[in-house]
């Protein structure tokens, strides 16, 4: 496992991390070869079956890399920061973070014809169920893409939200995240509430 997950942190819950995916699809992806720099790129992917779908720009040298090393594609739910004033006792804690966050890794298939339409399709429908593309546009500007699928190989999820402190440490941080006017902020104390 490539990432750091203290025992109170591990989330062994598949379907926790799926739905985290399904809310939260836009993703870091990075490719790997040898010892070379990894290939980066930042884009949604949608959660199908047992793999991840998603496009990029036939440009991007990413996709080339994806023939010869491993991929990671990095998910961010909800984070926030956390102030020691909140604990039962402040002076013995500092500032922290809570997030949850859950790593895809695999090998991505290049997808082509047909099927690189229909997931082009797919992902549109998806977050824009009203937008209805003329399909001889679709197909010339698909010549400029690349479509592909990360097979769910690996999953690892990690959920720190506080697991490590006293219910009473606890019950204060969700008390002062619930009532922070940041979206984020009160979206980790729900998830505080949901992940012991």
């Amino acid at each position: 496992m490539s990432l750091y997950t203290p025992r109170h942190f591990e989330s062994r819950d598949r379907a926790d991390a799926l739905r985290l995916i399904a809310a939260h699809p836009f993703a870091t992806l990075v490719t790997t070869v040898g010892g070379e720099e990894p290939q980066i790129s930042h884009l949604p992917l949608l959660l199908q079956g047992d793999a991840l779908h998603g496009h990029m720009a036939r440009a991007n040298p990413h996709w080339q890399a994806f023939a010869h090393g491993r991929t990671v594609a990095i998910f961010h739910g909800p984070h926030a920061y956390v102030s020691p004033r909140w604990y039962e006792s402040p002076a013995q804690h500092v500032p922290t973070w809570n997030y949850a966050v859950v790593h895809v890794a695999g090998h991505p298939q290049l997808v082509e014809g047909a099927a690189a339409l229909d997931s082009l399709r797919a992902l549109s429908a998806h977050f824009d169920p009203d937008f209805d593309a003329d399909p001889q546009r679709v197909e010339r500007l698909a010549a400029a893409i690349v479509a592909f699928r990360l097979p769910l190989e690996r999953l690892d999820a990690k959920f720190k939200m506080n697991q490590n402190r006293t219910a009473a440490d606890r019950a204060g941080v969700i008390a002062a995240l619930a009532a922070q006017p940041a979206v984020a902020d009160r979206a980790v104390a729900e998830w505080m509430r949901t992940h012991e």
